[in-house]
């Protein structure tokens, strides 16, 4: 009988190594190297022999000509956000993992989602190894989501999980963590890299081969990145991240990867005693507690995915007592802040280097995009001079290192945007202006330097004739 092997594998990267390291090559990590037993060839089921001949239901290369193109049927989930982000409803036999923070309410979103379903007659098997039956019946009750079609089952081998799955014969098996789920050949602990790669990759199979739409909850890392090797990313369809403070009652459901639909979709919910609720008009959510006439305040549309959303900047400037400034960022990135910060003291000689900056998106939203630059710094310019702005103003456009202000796509949504919520003047890119006509209630203005927009938006300047 053959010695066993080991070998010591990384539980952030997937890296492997003969012997045990403190610090993992891969990800830089301390004290993330396990050991574990090789598998056998042969064992596990994603393991194949090269010389099995095609079978009956094993596909031959073919042109590409050939293929006929078809049109995913999708299921509609009755919840129109989550079908936003999902692409327009869920496609049979995709692969989901949805990611968060813990108690943000991934489980709650989807035990109200398979109970819709379930009264649409759909076959549902929700699998729990982090809870009970009874705890998930506690959940369901206050969610109201019973029905004689949602199966729950609480197991974490994956035998026993497929037994249940061909059983069933479900429409949609939601699991509920992957990070607890472990296969009887692999003999590393479950949530190790090895057992969570071998379960998604047995789920992905079920998925494929019987047409079944399979929803896996993952956990995330102190980073806020879903935990695990990043390839269970690479071997799913979509992935679904649920963003939110906690202390904030609005979740933002984002999608970062979607094979069926457009990636950056935003879906937004509140959390409810009974559940989460869909918030059908996000801006005026974000803008309902602006306080007016005050400096340092200004209003941007972002877009997220398809969708426009106005939110509220802040920013505070006020003189540092030490040597270093600080500068604080709240829902945007720290390094595009620092970058504005240099434009606006090297173009327009605003004395910002002894100054600390504390930016914030109001509402808890985290944008990424670069149109939201000038709206940053018009904000900082509004609290370092202590001039205040005109509320009825929103701000679109990319700032470049020269001052120039570029040019952002779908600006006409944005626009159109604003003025559905009452904004009266939009400060825009003059190359965005043509093309496309703007609401008769919102004055356009396009600026080509942030001197302009500077101008507009602080010193009131009028619009041009």
């Amino acid at each position: 009988m053959a010695k066993q092997k080991s070998k010591f594998v990384c539980q952030e990267c997937g890296y492997e190594s003969r012997k045990w390291m403190g610090r993992c090559p891969g990800c830089n990590q301390w004290n993330t190297m396990v050991e574990e037993l090789e598998v056998p060839a042969g064992k596990g089921s994603g393991q194949r022999s090269l010389n099995t001949p095609p079978g009956k239901n094993r596909q031959r290369p073919q042109p590409i000509t050939n293929v006929t193109g078809e049109k995913e049927p999708r299921i509609d989930t009755s919840i129109k956000e989550l079908n936003r982000v999902l692409g327009g409803g869920i496609v049979p036999g995709s692969l989901v993992l949805v990611g968060g923070d813990p108690g943000i309410g991934k489980s709650t979103l989807l035990l109200q989602m398979t109970a819709i379903l379930a009264k649409n007659n759909h076959e549902v098997l929700y699998i729990s190894g982090e809870e009970s039956i009874k705890q998930t019946k506690l959940r369901a009750d206050r969610l109201g989501a019973n029905s004689d079609h949602l199966y729950v089952f609480a197991e974490t081998d994956m035998a026993l999980i497929e037994n249940a799955i061909d059983t069933i014969q479900p429409t949609l098996v939601v699991i509920d963590s992957i990070q607890t789920v472990h296969h009887a050949d692999v003999t590393s602990a479950p949530g190790s890299v090895a057992q969570v790669r071998e379960s998604t990759s047995m789920f992905m199979q079920i998925a494929k081969s019987r047409g079944i739409a399979v929803f896996i909850v993952g956990h995330v890392t102190k980073q806020g990145s879903i935990a695990g090797p990043k390839m269970l990313e690479h071997m799913v369809d979509s992935v679904l991240y649920f963003e939110g403070e906690r202390h904030h009652t609005y979740r933002m459901l984002r999608a970062v990867k979607n094979r069926f639909g457009s990636t950056n979709e935003l879906g937004i919910f509140e959390m409810k005693e009974m559940g989460l609720k869909e918030v059908k008009n996000p801006s005026e959510i974000f803008l309902e507690d602006r306080t007016e006439e005050s400096s340092g305040s200004i209003v941007v549309a972002s877009l997220e995915g398809t969708r426009p959303v106005l939110v509220e900047l802040q920013a505070l400037i006020a003189p540092s007592s030490f040597a270093n400034p600080k500068r604080t960022s709240t829902g945007v990135d720290h390094n595009r802040i620092a970058l504005l910060m240099a434009v606006l003291e090297k173009r327009l000689g605003l004395l910002l280097q002894n100054q600390d900056a504390y930016i914030n998106v109001a509402g808890g939203v985290k944008l990424d995009e670069p149109a939201i630059d000038l709206g940053i710094a018009v904000c900082i310019a509004s609290s370092f001079r202590n001039r205040t702005t005109n509320p009825r103003d929103v701000v679109i456009g990319e700032v470049g290192l020269t001052g120039e202000i570029r040019r952002v796509a779908r600006i006409e949504d944005r626009v159109h945007e604003a003025a559905k919520l009452g904004f009266t003047r939009a400060v825009v890119p003059a190359k965005n202006i043509d093309g496309w006509t703007a609401p008769e209630t919102i004055d356009v203005i396009g600026v080509n330097t942030l001197e302009e927009a500077l101008d507009y938006t602080l010193e009131g300047k009028d619009l041009p004739l």
